[in-house]
């Protein structure tokens, strides 16, 4: 599609932008946040945890250095819902790309924007919050718009895990060559999170997210993993009951993002909305434990109460992140169980956080 047709950003205050339509002529719509990377936007679009929500790239150029199939895709197909950004490069200069990002994006039928101020936008989202927004290149009305824009659901008390989970439970690694059996739940599972684990000396079995506890243990695993995903962790009871059995074995368990969420809402500590939301490659957390800090790669709308944590006699808290004190890790102190607000596997992002990988080794070696 030529990058001359209008389309218009709509957000649920009544805020509009005009700019020029990228992917494929039509309309979508979704709750709008905002990822401050400068790079992995591929990573980004196939991240399922994305999944239901408009991207607004705040790097200034999009696009530029194409897309690449083989190394680059988390998932089996574009989990965003939408993409915002200032400049879109119909070119790109990487000459190991398959093709371009408008291509791309045809290719999975995705709606976006361009030639927009995103600094206006994201400064606006994190005065008023996030909240829902539609993109079109076909109804550039904003009342008709709007009308449609009131038919999408709040993403809060959203179950959405359910619909980005492998249908059918499939196996990756070694098995002969590997020393543990990692049972992994798959909330929106990210395919570098699973050659983490495999690198390590882990056979996975990765099961959708409804299938049964006992399901599960009858494939006897030395331990759980609990996926990132998304969506509101507290709309998951059938996730939460899992993992507090999962727990209550005494095998090694470690959660990622939404894996952090469950893990604390099994063990009685709610969650909560957050204001925007943390979404970069850049976020400062640091770790109790050792006293380091490390820059970490973050996804996520929800939180675990802090109060709830301080006061817990079982708990006890990991990681904080620096910019916000916002509860970055836990670990169960009866259990051998803990998990992590962000990504350590990064992809993309910084790599400091991968030892979190070798801890969860370090369990199964002692369990």
């Amino acid at each position: 599609m030529s990058q001359k047709k209008e389309a218009l950003l709509l957000l649920e205050d009544g805020t509009a932008y005009k700019g020029l339509a990228l992917g494929i002529s039509g309309t979508t719509g979704g709750e709008i946040c905002f990822n401050t990377g400068m790079t992995g936007y591929q990573e980004i679009y196939t991240d399922p945890s994305y999944y239901g929500q408009i991207i607004v790239n705040t790097n200034s150029h999009i696009g530029n250095y194409g897309v690449q199939l083989e190394d680059e895709e988390e998932s089996a197909s574009v989990k965003i819902r939408g993409m915002v950004c200032n400049t879109f490069s119909p070119i790109y200069s990487r000459y190991t790309a398959d093709f371009s990002l408008q291509e791309y994006f045809e290719r999975a039928n995705i709606v976006g924007v361009s030639n927009v101020d995103t600094r206006h936008i994201v400064r606006h989202v994190r005065q008023r919050g996030v909240m829902n927004a539609i993109i079109s290149s076909e109804i550039l009305d904003e009342k008709e718009l709007m009308a449609e824009l009131k038919k999408i659901p709040s993403m809060d008390g959203l179950e959405l895990s359910s619909e980005v989970t492998t249908e059918n439970s499939y196996f990756v690694g070694d098995e002969s060559a590997s020393q543990w059996r990692i049972a992994v739940m798959d909330y929106g599972i990210k395919k570098s999170i699973l050659k983490n684990l495999t690198s390590r000396g882990c056979y996975c079995k990765v099961f959708p997210a409804k299938t049964p506890f006992e399901e599960v243990m009858a494939w006897q695993p030395d331990g759980f993993f609990i996926s990132n995903g998304p969506g509101d962790p507290a709309a998951m009871l059938y996730a939460v009951e899992n993992v507090n059995q999962m727990i209550k074995t005494s095998k090694p368990l470690f959660g990622i993002c939404l894996g952090h969420q469950l893990l604390a809402l099994s063990s009685g500590i709610n969650t909560y909305k957050m204001h925007h939301g943390h979404r970069g490659l850049n976020h400062p957390v640091k770790n109790l434990i050792t006293g380091f800090c490390e820059i970490t790669s973050q996804n996520h709308g929800f939180a675990v109460n802090p109060d709830e944590i301080e006061n817990h006699p079982d708990i006890e808290i990991t990681h904080v992140n620096l910019n916000d004190k916002t509860i970055e890790g836990i670990r169960r102190k009866d259990y051998p169980a803990f998990s992590v607000q962000y990504h350590p596997e990064a992809s993309p992002g910084p790599h400091d956080s991968r030892y979190l990988f070798d801890e969860f080794i370090k369990l199964l070696r002692a369990s």
